[in-house]
């Protein structure tokens, strides 16, 4: 029974072979098998599990134990293995049996001692090499194979090859006749370049697909770096909305109290006119009852008219008063500020930073060789870069601005206004650096230079704000 010894199909591959230097081979043919000392480097060919069976009506294995039930073509050769020649020279197989359909070949080669992992096959369309130290066997065949589907069986000293035909036809022999020394070689080398040639291509298309498959990932994760981009977007428009929300309802809520509060002063108002007019409806009628009483008594006598009428003049309602107004007038008193909390020296200090900030003038600027004198000025190139600040054109105003400061670098409104300017244009860790260098250049904290300090945290502030670095502007000499 045909057994493999290592219980697998071995299909042929082509690889580049280069002969080994403890045989003498002639120079140049690669296709000599090593000579018996020769150790096999690593990375030798291997094959992979064939598919295809063998042609209705054959059995290799019947061909490898010698079946003479077959009809086989027998290479003229003596049964048994010739003796060796000289040391280091390989043995040439020429004990070999092959038989053929419309479709295939299959070619039994016995190799003593000829194992998987010592065998090395190389195989090309028209070229069949076995390399098994000592022993060497290779075959210029007689028509063009599918070296992609053919295959070997290794095991019981002996290699099956089943070889598949491209074109369907009989061969009349198994290998090429009469080629010469010059012909092999010159096939041989045919051989091992087509063979480098496939493997080539078959590398590069390797590394196509490896780009292939490195930019598909690099898609995929784009892509869920984008779904993750979007997903916090869309929750910070979530938040944000949410927010407005809450800030329509509790502006809703503040209109609706002043609204009742309105109400209820006009209410209240209402409620004391009505109040003033019943007291005049009062004194109204009071007078008009003291009037007619004083009609009465005018029969009585002039005196005692005279005397009732002195009297109901005495109870009507006084005269509106005058309208006036009272000025007051303040004796101006001086109190001279305590030392403790005294900003003279303060003052003093910053006035002095400042003439010196004036006078630190870098010259030494190859850019300025072709500039006029005006534009040389730190105080120009600002009011020069505020313009343009105002005109929206933020990065010519940083131009003018860093220009500016490369002129003088201790004068805090450039970096100031350069932090304006990075924060409109969303460069938000700039605009922090600029802003802390700003308020480092504006010590000592006194009311000269409030304002600006004011305008550096505020700018600080909104860039941290935009980073949702809350902590950070909260917590001091950040």
């Amino acid at each position: 029974m045909w057994t493999d010894s290592f219980g697998d199909s071995l299909r042929l591959r082509r690889r580049d072979h280069t002969p080994s230097s403890s045989w003498n081979a002639p120079p140049g043919d690669p296709g000599q098998a090593r000579g018996e000392s020769a150790r096999r480097p690593q990375g030798r060919a291997r094959g992979t599990l064939g598919t295809r069976a063998p042609g209705p009506g054959l059995d290799p294995e019947g061909l490898a134990r010698g079946n003479s039930g077959f009809p086989s073509n027998r290479a003229g050769a003596s049964p048994s293995q010739p003796l060796p020649p000289s040391p280091g020279m390989p043995l040439q197989v020429s004990d070999y049996s092959w038989q053929q359909t419309e479709a295939a070949v299959f070619i039994s080669v016995p190799l003593r001692g000829v194992s998987v992992r010592d065998a090395d096959v190389f195989c090309t369309e028209s070229y069949l090499k076995v390399n098994s130290p000592p022993f060497l066997f290779e075959v210029f065949l007689y028509a063009p194979i599918d070296d992609e589907n053919s295959k070997a069986k290794i095991g019981n000293d002996t290699v099956v090859f089943t070889l598949y035909k491209k074109e369907a036809a009989m061969w009349e022999t198994l290998s090429l006749s009469g080629v010469d020394k010059e012909m092999m070689q010159r096939m041989r080398e045919k051989s091992i370049l087509q063979a480098q040639e496939r493997a080539k291509e078959a590398m590069e298309a390797k590394a196509v697909a490896r780009r292939e498959d490195q930019k598909y990932a690099l898609n995929i994760m784009m892509k869920i770096e984008e779904e993750k981009r979007k997903k916090i977007e869309d929750m910070k428009e979530n938040e944000r909305r949410k927010a407005t929300k809450e800030l329509e309802a509790w502006k809703e809520r503040q209109s609706k109290a002043e609204e009742q509060k309105r109400i209820q002063r006009e209410e209240e108002l209402r409620q004391q006119e009505k109040q003033i007019e019943e007291e005049r409806e009062k004194v109204k009628r009071k007078s008009l009852t003291r009037s007619s009483a004083s009609r009465n008594l005018a029969i009585k006598g002039r005196n005692s008219e005279n005397m009732f009428f002195e009297k109901l003049k005495e109870d009507s309602i006084p005269a509106p008063r005058s309208v006036g107004s009272i000025k007051i007038n303040f004796t101006p008193r001086v109190f001279p500020t305590a030392l403790r909390e005294s900003q003279v020296a303060e003052e003093e200090e910053w006035l002095h930073k400042q003439a010196e900030a004036r006078r630190a003038m870098n010259a030494d600027i190859p850019e300025l060789s072709d500039l006029k004198e005006e534009e040389k000025n730190p105080e120009w190139l600002k009011d020069k870069g505020n313009k343009l600040f105002a005109t929206e054109n933020y990065l010519a105003a940083i131009d003018a601005y860093n220009l500016a400061i490369r002129l003088n670098n201790k004068i805090p409104l450039l970096y100031l206004n350069r932090a304006a300017c990075h924060l409109k244009l969303k460069n938000l860790h700039k605009a922090i650096e600029d802003s802390s260098k700003a308020l480092e250049l504006l010590t000592p904290p006194v009311a000269d230079n409030a304002n600006a300090r004011m305008k550096a945290h505020i700018r600080r502030g909104t860039a941290f704000c935009q980073l949702e670095l809350y902590i950070e502007e909260i917590l001091p000499g950040m």
